[in-house]
């Protein structure tokens, strides 16, 4: 993120700040401490709670809160059940949502945005982008055609982490809510309620403990709309280029990145491995400066002793 947070832990003792990356309307950082005792208590009793009042709680509970969403069917719950917190209390600042165009979602899965945007009309929608473009063209000018196929961690990292790292700094995000749940299987099955992820920042996963059956009944009885792919046999929708249908008997997510040993995009990781290879290449880089310096200083010094000597 582009601003320094303080360090989890840094002041108190076993404790985790978030805060924003940069500074919010007041001019003050929105930071939250938590202790790992009180972070396990939370947990315990928020596990009890139905999602509506986990939603209900973090509202007056966090800060710079904001929903992180591919409208996929747990986030158009979380929506859903936020429009009517809303009602409840009209007055009540409403949560923002933040939306990334990889630039190759579905169609449908675009078509699904206005749909959204028609029925929820008091959303407020930040859409962010891979950086410096706006079209797959333009992208694939700047990385190259199928970055995803060539270089599966560079496309994570140019498509998905630095445009939600942006949004996470642009906008100030002490937290968010994001539609995970533990029935979608792979790492997801040991899944808290409340998160705090590398950085500072606090995900709230309020639907953790639904089963796709009960996210597909609520959207059924409330008339919310809904990505028509999943009419064809897809439960988890990302990019069209690396989601298949799910066969009968599978995981929620086993059509994302099929045939792959990858389950996560990077967004949920503690840091992408192409993260993690622009930080060591950093590493690399400054070393070799600093390797070069001194050399530089040893040449110095060596033709100072030469000149030394002639006189």
């Amino acid at each position: 993120m582009g601003h320094q947070d303080e360090p989890v832990g840094s002041t108190l003792e076993s404790g985790y700040a978030s805060g924003a990356s940069s500074s919010s309307s007041s001019g003050q950082l929105p930071t939250i401490h938590l202790t790992k005792p009180h972070l396990k208590f939370l947990n315990s009793t928020l596990n009890g709670l139905a999602p509506i009042d986990i939603l209900r709680w973090a509202k007056i509970t966090f800060p710079n809160l904001y929903q992180t969403t591919a409208f996929g069917l747990t986030g158009l719950v979380t929506l859903d059940l936020l429009s009517k917190l809303q009602k409840e209390t009209p007055s009540a600042a409403p949560i923002d949502v933040i939306f990334l165009d990889t630039l190759y979602h579905f169609q449908e899965t675009l078509d699904l945005v206005e749909k959204i945007k028609a029925r929820y009309s008091n959303i407020n929608l930040h859409v962010y982008k891979p950086e410096g473009v706006n079209t797959t063209a333009e992208f694939e000018a700047k990385h190259g055609t199928e970055l995803w196929k060539h270089n599966p961690d560079n496309y994570d990292y140019t498509a998905k982490v630095e445009p939600a790292q942006r949004a996470y700094a642009d906008l100030s995000v002490a937290a968010i809510f994001t539609g995970r749940r533990r029935s979608q299987g792979a790492k997801r099955e040991s899944l808290d309620i409340i998160e705090i992820v590398e950085g500072g920042l606090i995900k709230i996963n309020p639907l953790a403990s639904w089963s796709f059956a009960q996210v597909q009944e609520y959207i059924k009885e409330n008339n919310v709309p809904y990505n028509e792919l999943l009419n064809r046999g897809y439960k988890s929708v990302g990019d069209w280029h690396s989601t298949e249908p799910v066969k009968e008997g599978e995981d929620e997510r086993a059509g994302r990145w099929k045939g792959t040993a990858k389950t996560e995009c990077g967004i949920h990781n503690k840091r992408s491995k192409y993260a993690q290879f622009l930080y060591e290449a950093e590493q690399k880089r400054q070393q070799q400066e600093l390797v070069a310096m001194l050399e530089q200083v040893e040449i110095k010094q060596e033709h100072f002793e030469d000149i030394v000597v002639t006189a």
